[in-house]
């Protein structure tokens, strides 16, 4: 099994390369998160977010599992199923996609809880996607929350029924204006049953054997190593592991079976939400990047916050994550730039140097090495030795600081600008 992941703040460009690569593998799986992520691919000059589907819905012959580290959001899993056919009426996911019986749901509830909890200020607000995904995931570990497996099971409707109105009690005496309990336990049930077309099973024996038949595997995580809910930049993270012993866990694959593991990394840095950045732009440069680069929520549509290469935090997910192969993208981004700014340690109040970033108090200075910049059409490379000598000096610099070959680079937004360096 080999790991695609990012290795930021999220939004690396994951997609589109696990859609490059994913025709190479008999299986695609989704290990982590919910409909919070946002995955973009573009097919025929048009483009799509893909949310819970697995990025190798559109390769043929190749099979798209979500995995029981998933939670699913039966109405947005119907909604994006119904804008995928629309977007591609030759798909038939029905046929290639089959989910864990495991994997938790997301309840219709859980999305207003979120809200009520961005809105309260007797809660931490962290800038959430207010998707549910840290309500289903807080209700699994508190044993409260119903799995996908459970649809079939007679008491299903009287066990979700109680938590709807348990949450709708609590959120009526908050004082939140709430839609129709009704409405929104009819819209979810009628989605499960959209749901029940597909094939529910025991996704991590379906796994195993297609690894002992020679079968090959891509795990894909959503969000991003810094996103982590335990290693990551605590509490402005995400509610799932999103490291590569993640993808063990929420697949139910063994660690001795893990091959290649490929991080993503923007040539800059981008982060949506609060939390410490400690590289970040806010000058005109940092609206430049995020113009130029249409740094935007695939998903929400919020501005990303924009900054320079953070060597230390890169390092760090390198390390937790033992990546094989640097996935470079955005540097086309950066092309035209006299100088381009990587963070090489950050300095702390008392004097002290950090160059690996686990945990960085909040007054951490970041000290930046200037390289040349790189100026080139990359519309026209088509090659690795067109690349322009800056950048590859840029790509030199980043595999002795980071002790991992720069495998790939991307050169543009369209699925075919990726060139294979190594």
């Amino acid at each position: 099994m080999d790991i695609v992941l990012g290795l930021q703040w999220g939004d690396e460009g994951k997609g589109k390369f696990i859609d490059l690569i994913s025709e190479n593998y008999d299986i695609a799986a989704r290990f982590n998160g919910g409909s919070n992520a946002g995955h973009s691919i573009e097919r025929n000059r048009k483009r799509i977010t893909l949310k819970m589907i697995p990025s190798g819905i559109f390769m043929q012959g190749v099979q798209n599992v979500i995995g029981t580290g998933t939670v699913l959001d039966p109405v947005s899993f119907k909604n994006e199923i119904l804008n995928l056919k629309k977007f591609d009426e030759t798909l038939q996911p029905e046929k290639n996609l089959i989910i864990s019986k495991k994997a938790h749901f997301v309840l219709p509830t859980y999305k207003l809880m979120d809200v009520f909890m961005e809105e309260n200020p007797a809660y931490t607000t962290i800038g959430t996607t207010k998707n549910g995904i840290a309500q289903a995931y807080s209700n699994k570990i508190l044993r409260q929350n119903v799995r996908i497996g459970d649809m079939y099971s007679p008491d299903f409707q009287e066990r979700v029924e109680r938590i709807l109105e348990r949450d709708y009690q609590f959120l009526s005496e908050g004082g939140m204006e709430l839609p129709s309990l009704e409405s929104i336990r009819e819209e979810f049930f009628d989605a499960v049953e959209f749901l029940k077309q597909f094939n529910c099973t025991e996704t991590e024996l379906f796994l195993n054997k297609s690894l002992s038949e020679g079968k090959t595997i891509l795990a894909e995580g959503s969000q991003a190593a810094l996103l982590d809910i335990d290693h990551g930049t605590y509490p402005y993270v995400t509610s799932s592991s999103t490291t590569a012993s993640g993808a063990c866990s929420g697949l139910g694959i063994s660690p001795k079976k893990i091959g290649e593991i490929y991080g993503i990394a923007k040539a800059y840095c981008t982060r949506v939400g609060n939390g410490i950045f400690p590289t970040e732009l806010l000058d005109e440069m940092g609206e430049e990047i995020r113009t130029k680069g249409n740094e935007f929520g695939s998903n929400t549509g919020r501005p990303r916050r924009t900054g320079w290469l953070d060597l230390p935090a890169l390092r760090y997910a390198v390390m937790i994550n033992g990546v094989t192969q640097l996935v470079l993208t955005k540097a086309d981004v950066l092309s035209g730039l006299k100088s381009v700014a990587v963070c090489t340690h950050y300095e702390l109040k008392d004097g002290t140097i950090e160059t690996n970033a686990g945990t960085l108090p909040e007054n951490a200075k970041p000290i930046f090495k200037w390289l040349d910049g790189w100026d080139a059409d990359f519309s026209v490379i088509k090659e690795s030795s067109a690349l322009p000598k800056e950048l590859n000096d840029f790509i030199v610099f980043l595999e002795t600081e980071l002790d991992i070959p720069v495998g790939y680079l991307s050169t543009g937004p369209g699925r075919e600008q990726i060139l294979k360096i190594k």
